[in-house]
């Protein structure tokens, strides 16, 4: 049996104390998953609920402790619980941490108190951890990745290399006289937690603690984050390197930092090991307006580059008006009236599945029926639902592409010479006069409806038209007349990148200037041309020497080149 599944006791349940790791949610390791997947109730910090929640069970209600109108209780961290069980609406009173994992415990509830990075270096875990012993509660820890660990790994910044080296950790917080006269003398790395505001002064302790004003120093915040970003200098410039790049001073001079002190540090080597901020489209605040379900992978594989996808609906899918035509011949597939299926999208392979659900029916009834899927992601879809195409396009993923796939009808060796064709109402009708020449007949249906979605909310408005946004992928002409329809044009700084010919025409009709177009139709050819076009601007920012920028921090109006891409 996992520890992570172990049975809760009949009154005083079980704790799990569970580390977040440093912010990247892609950090947590698969014991911590599968707890969060069992735990009925989940305790933990407002900043680490956002990595964790994703694999908490669904439905859960949560309350949040952190009354702002309250003075917290000295040395207490502010909580947020999710319960299922909870339906308590607003802020109830801050209450100590472990009073609060107690109750959550009671009548054999699994808990999970999730803290930020690893449970070990907690500053209240292990008081929580005696509580537990102290009133007979069972509990267990999953370790995670620690900030001070992580975030150097992710700053291109080794602790350690092949000579070795003493590695010490300081809380600049609670660091004693003592502390930063040993960390002073010795000669290893030093990795320091502080704020922002704070790194100047711990390098100053550093300095009358003997080391030397010219030793290398990085200083990253919101590490393995995409908002991460790192400066480096010495001890001694330090302060005057975050004046001189705006930094400070600053109101959020508050911000946690890591600051690593020792050669290992030095510019030079973490110019060839800064891994995660030299991705192509690194920070880039990405807009992809597709509809939800269609933005979810889309939106992982920019992540893969660094981006910050921010999807915004511009299309709602909708059952079509009169029903009867589908129902007709989701039942012709059933008596054998249809010799091929071809599914043009994810979404039509939605309609189907969801009125042979209404039906009772599965993807046995597709047996004996041969089925076309336009690209990739629709046959991903159908192989979600049990069935496996037995025709995609070799080449191009669309309608032509099909077509040139699709065999001609054979009175020899095909006893049905009908298509049964689910698509949007708005689908253009190559693929049906195409199927008709190629000598088969056709029941065109419509399936499902698109509409234009709602608009976004005011501040996505203005971030689109106040060049908030450092690109925008369209991936169909739809998407760039529903997008200019409910948010307005995006603006001239913005990085615009077009699936294909068809939707850069639009987009230009609409005033707009494409920089990308993606080498095929395919949603995932696009992004991996936008990540190219990123690496490309970064290159030439580099070999130029001048600063790396994303697009949206350009001065307003600046001109640049088409993309041959």
């Amino acid at each position: 049996m996992s520890p992570t599944t172990l049975p809760a006791g009949p009154e005083h349940g079980h704790v799990t104390f569970l580390g977040a790791g440093p912010g990247d949610p892609g950090l947590l390791t698969l014991r911590a998953v599968e707890a969060l997947a069992n735990a009925d109730v989940l305790v933990a910090e407002h900043e680490v609920l956002d990595v964790v929640r994703q694999h908490a069970r669904q439905g859960v209600a949560e309350v949040h402790t952190d009354d702002p109108s309250a003075d917290p209780i000295p040395g207490t961290p502010q909580l947020t619980v999710v319960d299922g069980t909870s339906t308590t609406a607003g802020p109830p009173a801050v209450r100590d941490a472990a009073h609060l994992v107690m109750e959550a415990a009671r009548g054999g509830r699994r808990v999970v108190r999730a803290v930020s990075g690893d449970p070990g270096l907690d500053t209240y875990a292990a008081e929580e951890m005696l509580a537990c012993a102290a009133a007979g509660v069972p509990f267990e820890v999953v370790p995670g990745i620690a900030t001070a660990v992580g975030v150097p790994a992710y700053a291109g910044v080794p602790l350690r290399d092949a000579q070795g080296a003493d590695v010490r950790f300081v809380d600049a917080r609670t660091a004693t006289d003592r502390c930063w006269t040993e960390v002073g003398a010795s000669d290893g790395t030093v990795v320091v937690s502080t704020t922002l505001d704070s790194v100047a002064v711990a390098a100053g302790e550093l300095v009358s603690a003997g080391r030397k004003p010219d030793t290398p120093l990085t200083v990253t915040v919101a590490g393995t984050t995409t908002r991460q970003r790192t400066w480096t200098a010495t001890l001694g410039t330090i302060a005057q390197t975050l004046k001189q790049a705006k930094v400070l001073p600053s109101p959020e001079g508050g911000r946690p930092v890591i600051a690593v002190v020792g050669e290992r540090s030095a510019a030079a080597q973490r110019e060839q090991l800064a891994w995660f901020e030299s991705k192509p489209l690194f920070g880039w605040k990405v807009l992809v307006p597709r509809t939800k379900e269609q933005a979810a992978s889309l939106s992982d594989q920019l992540r893969s580059y660094g981006a910050v996808p921010h999807e915004v609906p511009t299309i709602a899918v909708e059952p079509p008006r009169t029903p009867q035509q589908m129902e007709r011949a989701v039942k012709g597939l059933v008596t054998g009236r249809y010799e091929w299926i071809a599914f043009t999208s994810v979404n039509a392979v939605k309609a189907v599945r969801e009125k042979f659900e209404e039906y009772g029916l599965d993807a046995r009834a597709f047996a004996g029926i041969k089925v076309a899927a336009v690209g990739e992601q629709t046959a991903k879809a159908l192989i979600a639902f049990g069935v496996k195409p037995d025709l995609v396009p070799s080449g191009e993923q669309s309608a032509a592409g099909l077509l040139e796939d699709w065999p001609p009808y054979d009175p020899v060796f095909d006893p049905i010479d009908r298509v049964f064709l689910p698509r949007a109402d708005i689908a253009t009708e190559t693929l049906v006069a195409g199927l008709i020449e190629l000598g088969w007949e056709v029941d065109d249906v419509t399936a499902y409806r698109t509409v234009r979605a709602s608009p976004p909310p005011a501040e996505t408005r203005e971030a689109i038209k106040g060049g908030g946004f450092d690109a925008v992928l369209f991936t169909s002409s739809s998407t760039v007349r529903n997008l200019v329809g409910i948010a307005g044009k995006p603006h001239n700084v913005t990085v615009i990148a077009c699936i294909g010919p068809a939707t850069a025409k639009t987009a230009e009709e609409h005033g707009l200037r494409v920089d990308v177009m993606a080498p095929e139709p395919s949603v995932h050819k696009l992004a991996e041309a936008l990540a190219d076009f990123g690496m490309k601007r970064r290159a030439a920012a580099v070999e130029a020497g001048d600063p790396v920028t994303r697009p949206s921090e350009r001065r307003p109006g600046a001109r640049r080149r088409r993309s041959t891409t």
